[in-house]
């Protein structure tokens, strides 16, 4: 049977040590002192583990089936998604303007954290909801978010991102649905689109959906397509019902995962759109909306990681299989714990020194966007913005193969459905896929972000980077497990970033060739910067160590993260180096 216990310690390490949340000089987030953050995330764990927990392995069973022109979503699903509604946890970073609690968003991920261990199928309702909620508060008129932002904040309503189209993904600029315009902000919407989530349920009475199309007459390419609210229900002024709009899911993706989720083919027919933003300029709307959710992609990754990991260890406790090794070389006379076994060690501690590591970078990225939106903070917004890519990409590469250890460690059990594994792992799939293929992702941060902005973010994370490493130069304890192997992976990062400088604008290809090898490299990186971070937290605050303490399996499974998994930064430099050469040698036949 499977289990989740919320990490309530790690969260609130991370909160008020490692970020000190409540010395961030934002007004709201000075009372947020530890016995608060203790009891949401002791009532967040309940509800995901009582409530949320029982019906995720129903939800994969089921799955959800459309009968005329609604999706009927899998047993308890309506009942937990009012629970979760009702309760307030949909509205917990949003603006207290429009019903919602005004707290930072690294506690927010921390809580979409938990309910997507439990049941990620029914957290992905919300979490695009709050996306849509996003764009519609800062590009939306003040109607507009007068009319549809307290029923987002309150998930009465959800909310759809449309983009993708049965001939285009990644490729917009192929987007063929029209807009045809009414008046100056009404549009007549026309077309499909493909692979979207939540695009039609019976959680709640109606769905928002923000629609990329394109206005006729107007630029070609991207810079042609413009963003329209698109209610599945006309509201009225007060939030009332009206008739039913022109839109309705055409049917559902059959799928590897994610199946309580509904993934719809969705048909505008003359649907009304009311326009978001400026007429043209509907991307970059539409980037406020996909960046958030790309980061709720990596805290998914790390969700399903978690759970999956937890259930290992209590497998790996209770699995009697093989004689061991004592440490003094002696082998045992009777079988022992499969958690005896070095190898079985090395996979548990592969898993959670990512799942930590990447935990403390994904919390990180949330303070700055914290910092962005409450302090004004530009720097913090631009070092978000490039570090965006790699937590949805190298987070979901690495989530994956954590869910893969699990199901090994559980051996022929984890290829067993009744066990469980075999669902983290297809769940977690998707994430490497949708939001943006991690190809996508890696393409973007080597293409775009890199060089965004003169280049001034990756100057700063080296900033950073370098300032940690002066401050902590003379703590002895740090030094040889810590700064070493950072200082080290840092000359590999400038050796590749030197390289793309070099040959990336002579041959695109040549960075290109490196991109995903990069994106690893980068996040690699990134998380071993958490772990000197956190490091440097325990030992400075802590004279001593004691063994068997929350503390020292930190400064252990750093350890184990630096020492093993942070080398691998210079095996993906000697990849990028190599350059494109053999990779675009080839012609098409030779493959």
């Amino acid at each position: 049977m499977i289990t989740y216990k919320t990490p309530v310690d790690e969260y609130n390490f991370l909160l008020h040590d490692f970020l000190k949340i409540s010395q961030q000089n934002v007004q709201s987030f000075s009372e947020l002192n530890k016995d608060f953050t203790t009891e949401i995330f002791e009532m967040a764990g309940k509800l995901a583990s009582e409530v949320l927990l029982p019906i995720n392995r129903i939800g994969d069973i089921e799955g959800c089936r459309l009968e005329n022109d609604t999706v009927i979503t899998p047993k308890g699903f309506t009942n937990a998604f009012k629970k979760l509604r009702e309760d307030g946890w949909t509205s917990v970073d949003c603006e207290k303007e429009f019903g919602g609690q005004g707290l930072p968003t690294s506690i927010s991920i921390l809580l979409g954290e938990i309910f997507s261990s439990c049941n990620i199928s029914l957290t992905i309702y919300q979490a695009l909801t709050h996306g849509a909620y996003g764009a519609i508060l800062k590009y939306g008129t003040e109607t507009q978010k007068n009319l549809y932002l307290p029923k987002l904040v309150s998930c009465e309503w959800t909310g759809t991102m449309n983009l993708t189209e049965p001939h285009c993904g990644t490729d917009l600029s192929l987007i063929r649905t029209k807009a045809e315009k009414i008046t100056n902000d009404i549009f007549s919407i026309s077309g499909q689109k493909i692979f979207i989530s939540a695009g039609e349920h019976d959680l709640t009475e109606n769905i928002i959906h923000l629609v990329l199309a394109k206005i006729p007459g107007g630029p070609k390419g991207v810079k042609g397509l413009s963003l329209f609210i698109v209610p599945k229900f006309i509201p009225n002024s007060d939030g009332s019902l009206k008739e039913r709009n022109n839109v309705k899911v055409g049917s559902l993706e059959k799928k590897m995962g994610i199946h309580a989720n509904a993934t719809c083919v969705m048909n505008y027919d003359s649907a009304t759109g009311y326009l978001l933003g400026e007429e043209h300029k509907g991307l970059q709307a539409m980037f406020t909306m996909m960046n958030e959710a790309r980061l709720g992609v990596g805290v998914q990754s790390i969700a399903l990681s978690e759970i999956a990991y937890q259930n290992s260890v209590i497998y790996a406790k209770e699995r009697i299989q093989g004689k061991s090794f004592s440490n003094e070389g002696q082998l045992s006379v009777e079988s022992k714990p499969i958690i005896n076994h070095p190898d079985v060690r090395r996979n548990l501690l592969d898993q959670k020194s990512f799942i930590e590591g990447g935990r403390a970078l994904s919390i990180w990225v949330a303070s700055l966007l914290d910092k962005s939106n409450h302090l004004m903070d530009d720097r913090a917004y631009g070092l978000a913005s490039l570090l965006t890519p790699v937590i949805k990409g190298y987070l979901s590469d690495i989530g994956f193969e954590m869910t893969v250890v699990s199901q090994q460690i559980f051996g022929g059990h984890g290829y067993i459905e009744e066990w469980g594994m075999s669902q983290f792992v297809r769940d977690s799939r998707i994430a490497m896929i949708y939001e943006g293929t991690n190809g996508i992702q890696a393409i973007d941060l080597v293409g775009r972000k890199l060089n965004s902005d003169g280049g001034k973010n990756i100057i700063y994370l080296n900033e950073l980077v370098q300032n940690f490493l002066t401050e902590y130069s003379e703590l002895e304890k740090l030094n040889n497990d810590f700064l070493v192997p950072l200082k080290e992976s840092k000359k590999n990062v400038e050796e590749v970033l030197n390289f793309f400088i070099s040959n990336g604008l002579k041959n695109p290809n040549s960075a290109l060739a490196g991109a995903s090898d990069f994106l690893h490299l980068l996040g690699n990186f990134c998380i071993g910067f958490m772990w000197a971070k956190m490091a440097a937290i325990l030992f400075k605050e802590n004279e001593i160590i004691n063994e068997n303490t929350f503390q020292e399996g930190k400064i252990l499974t750093g350890q184990y993260y630096m020492k093993n998994i942070l080398p691998k930064t210079n095996y993906l430099a000697k990849k990028i180096l190599s350059g494109d050469k053999i990779i675009m040698s080839l012609n098409t036949e030779q493959f």
